[in-house]
């Protein structure tokens, strides 16, 4: 009886500590291109606001905050901020106690304001 107490403990510790270490992964960029002021959707899973604080373009020199209008498990909408240019990779701020920046595979292009 002992034995079986045990392992079902640690089966029950484990799949909390899954459930807490749920990482949010982007997978795709709808559409490739765009300038600033548009609307990208971006696809993915674990998207929600539990899981993302806040959303980055970045070049890996400047980090550029864009505006979340609409935020789902499986989508993000975000705004192209006024100074991004060029390609640009997607990165999160996650909103675990402590977070943490993590770079997305997820590519943009951004074309240069006129």
């Amino acid at each position: 009886m002992r034995m079986s107490s045990v392992v079902l403990l640690l089966v029950v510790a484990g799949i909390a500590a899954y459930a807490q270490t749920v990482s949010p992964r982007m997978t795709s960029v709808e559409p490739m291109n765009g300038k600033a002021g548009d609307v990208i959707a971006v696809s993915g899973e674990n998207l929600t606001k539990d899981n993302v604080a806040k959303v980055y373009l970045t070049d890996g020199k400047n980090d550029l905050l864009c505006e979340v209008r609409e935020q789902t498990a499986t989508v993000l909408k975000i705004v192209v901020p006024a100074k991004a240019s060029g390609k640009m990779s997607l990165m999160i701020l996650t909103a675990e106690k402590e977070p943490k920046f993590v770079e997305q595979p997820v590519k943009v292009t951004i074309e240069a304001p006129q």
